[in-house]
């Protein structure tokens, strides 16, 4: 019998496979970065289907198996898209959601995602969409960062997305954007 993980993790992006299968990625707290398949999840009345939606925070068990993972059960617990009402926060979020997902080939367990991203996504569902230009460019700037893609000096915590910190990094635009360019540049995408 295969051992099963129990984790919190964030879907990130979801590719159809076959007739009713996906293929998700997710971001977890304890094992990073997954790419994981849900078996008839496409189909009408799915019990994951609600769960395994994008940008959907679930609790979720996993199973490794001899071709990957494979998601066995899943429980909603935030569904942002759907608190996202603006279209612009969306496209936001799918942008930093991709660069991730490209960013990454394998599998990667960096501690330091998991609450960036999350607290990017709140951060989209709370504050003003005014700000929402500088949220995107930190939770950018900080996931370069947490995958050694720039060394630069970021300002405020890991999760930390405020008032002040976001007005600092308004001011200093361009030299965000520059830095976020260089870190994908030095990706090789």
């Amino acid at each position: 019998m295969r051992h099963k993980y129990e984790t919190r993790g964030i879907i990130l992006s979801r590719t159809p496979s076959g007739e009713a299968n996906a293929f998700v990625t997710l971001l977890t707290p304890t094992l990073g970065l997954v790419r994981a398949r849900a078996q008839s999840v496409r189909r009408s009345g799915a019990k994951l289907s609600a769960a395994l939606v994008t940008f959907a925070e679930s609790d979720l068990v996993l199973v490794r198996g001899k071709e990957g993972w494979r998601i066995v059960g899943a429980v909603l617990s935030e569904n942002w898209f759907m608190k996202m009402e603006q279209t612009a926060s969306r496209r936001r979020a799918a942008r930093v959601s991709g660069l991730l997902v490209r960013l990454v080939a394998g599998e990667a367990h960096d501690p330091e995602l998991f609450p960036i991203i999350r607290s990017f996504l709140e951060a989209l569902v709370t504050l003003p969409e005014d700000t929402h230009e500088a949220v995107e460019m930190l939770a950018a700037l900080r996931a370069l960062a947490a995958l050694g893609l720039d060394s630069g000096e970021i300002p405020g915590e890991v999760s930390a997305f405020t008032a002040p910190l976001l007005t600092s990094v308004e001011a200093e635009r361009t030299s965000y954007v520059a830095r976020i360019n260089r870190g994908i540049t030095a990706s090789g995408l």
